[in-house]
């Protein structure tokens, strides 16, 4: 498990650091724990025993048990919306844009011991998440979207948002099934590019090829 602290504005005061660090402290060990005995079956008591603090001082940083779900899933969108903004050009071409943009969610599913992925992903489907948190994911796919219709690479009437949300829930289709196990020994990102490969035909201005596109990098990328 290779699992960061939570995400935080950067603090100056001495105050704010420690009660940073005490918040980052008590997130590790809770990962450590859920990553050996999974999320159901450890105790909030067995995190305080491992960070080595009371269970008072847990509530005094995460309402409760399922907030640290909240926090590691929007620590991957942001190392998600991060690696975005490190490798998109300006202009960049539709198939590479969302070429990089799967690359990106292997790399961060990668970041990550599959059996740890499993039960992290579980317990956030359980807590609702995918329902009651914002789909910043979506947002990113729609931007792309977009951007390829200023470049006039996306056919008329074509609605960015929906392309955004077709693209996300084809990606945690393909994320859940890889966790199972079901895609029978094929990789997560071979069925990414498949997943691209059929929605292209559809949204792409007409005149335009999609036959034989391969985003560059995502298989190579996923055989690390």
């Amino acid at each position: 498990m290779s699992a960061e602290p939570p995400v935080a504005p950067a603090v100056t005061g001495r105050r704010e650091r420690n009660k940073q660090r005490m918040r980052e402290r008590i997130f590790s060990a809770a990962l450590s724990l859920f990553a050996e005995k999974g999320f159901e079956q450890t105790k909030v008591d067995d995190i305080t025993e491992r960070a080595d603090v009371a269970r008072g001082t847990f509530f005094n940083h995460f309402q409760h048990k399922e907030e640290l779900v909240t926090t590691w899933s929007s620590q991957r969108q942001t190392r998600f919306e991060e690696k975005m903004r490190q490798v998109t050009p300006a202009h960049d071409d539709l198939c590479l844009a969302l070429g990089r943009c799967m690359t990106a969610l292997v790399e961060i599913n990668q970041e990550e011991e599959p059996e740890f992925n499993r039960v992290m992903l579980t317990s956030w489907v359980r807590a609702g998440l995918p329902i009651t948190e914002q789909p910043r994911t979506a947002e990113v796919f729609a931007d792309v979207i977009r951007a390829g219709m200023a470049e006039g690479r996306i056919r008329e009437g074509v609605d960015p948002v929906r392309v955004g949300h077709l693209l996300r829930d084809a990606y945690l289709g393909a994320l859940f099934r890889w966790c199972r196990g079901d895609l029978k020994g094929e990789d997560l990102a071979t069925e990414l590019q498949r997943t691209v490969d059929f929605l292209l035909p559809s949204i792409v201005a007409d005149g335009l090829a999609t036959e034989g596109l391969v985003i560059e990098g995502l298989v190579a990328d996923d055989a690390k």
